[in-house]
């Protein structure tokens, strides 16, 4: 926590100096805290639809702080799965492909303004900082294009954190780590890696016993370029329709055919996973309209 200047970045509310102090909570025995500090990490240092906050590279390398820590789900084992599904994100955030060479160019272009407009916006109150982001200057979501680099840069750090829990004795956890493992190898540096981590996690996926951690890992597959053609055909309607969202199927017949027939009944794909939330890379979206390009989360 110390080796950030937390003071000189911002998060959904504002300054982002009160980070460290809320997520610490989530190590504690304060229930009031700790609730606080998991509330402030969902609703307060990522944006909507997986994009990032200047605070959230700095808090993901904290969150992977967090899960080696034993003091972490002492109380509630399920905490260190939602930390994954919290890399998970960043690593869609992440997820830059071809444009972070012109994304850093254009930030070190203007790398000055930046600063001055990230210092100008720290300083002001809430109504000045919603007026800062309509200023006709266009250096507000420049911040936020350097927020998301911040991400990419970080992700082989967070990968390297991450693949350890894919061998947890907890299959949920193993779960949560395929998500977060096939978001952040989709960066460059992992092409090497790519294919050995297919091998494992479609040995996941075949070991799966339950619907919800064969489609977790099913996505995961789809998203490092991996053949999700064999559980199209799959007894479970949303084990199919995570299949049937592989990027690489765009165009297969069958993979169409798929979503062709739950677009008609987008509730026969909320419904199948019963009780329990949908796959954490598909979380607050609807099958109707997911997007089945390499950006799909």
């Amino acid at each position: 926590m110390d080796d950030v200047d937390w003071s000189g970045l911002f998060h959904a509310s504002g300054p982002a100096g009160d980070t460290p102090r809320r997520l610490a909570a989530l190590l504690g025995d304060d229930a009031e805290a700790l609730v606080d500090g998991y509330a402030h990490l969902w609703s307060e240092t990522l944006r909507r639809e997986g994009k990032a906050w200047p605070a959230t590279a700095p808090t993901a390398l904290l969150v992977a702080d967090l899960l080696d820590n034993p003091l972490l789900g002492s109380d509630d084992p399920s905490l260190p799965d939602a930390m994954l599904a919290y890399l998970y994100e960043v690593g869609v955030a992440a997820d830059l492909g071809d444009s972070a060479a012109e994304i850093r160019a254009r930030v070190e272009d203007r790398a000055p303004a930046l600063r001055d407009w990230t210092v100008e916006y720290l300083s002001t109150d809430a109504e000045g900082r919603a007026r800062m982001w309509q200023d006709g200057t266009g250096l507000g979501e420049l911040v936020l294009d350097q927020a998301a680099l911040a991400c990419f840069d970080l992700a082989p750090t967070l990968l390297q954190r991450t693949l350890p829990y894919l061998g947890s004795e907890r299959v949920r956890r193993r779960t949560c780590a395929a998500a977060a493992v096939g978001a952040l190898a989709r960066h460059p540096s992992a092409d090497a890696q790519r294919s050995e981590l297919l091998v494992r996690l479609t040995s996941m996926a075949r070991a799966a016993d339950s619907p919800y951690d064969l489609a977790t890992t099913v996505i995961a597959i789809g998203h490092l370029g991996g053949d999700t053609r064999p559980w199209l055909t799959d007894s479970h309607t949303g084990v199919r329709a995570c299949a049937a969202l592989a990027p690489g199927l765009a165009g297969d017949d069958t993979a169409q055919q798929v979503r062709a027939e739950l677009e008609q009944s987008p509730q026969a794909f909320s419904d199948s996973f019963g009780d329990m939330a949908p796959p954490p890379q598909l979380r607050g979206k609807l099958f109707r309209g997911l997007p089945t390009g390499p950006r799909a989360s």
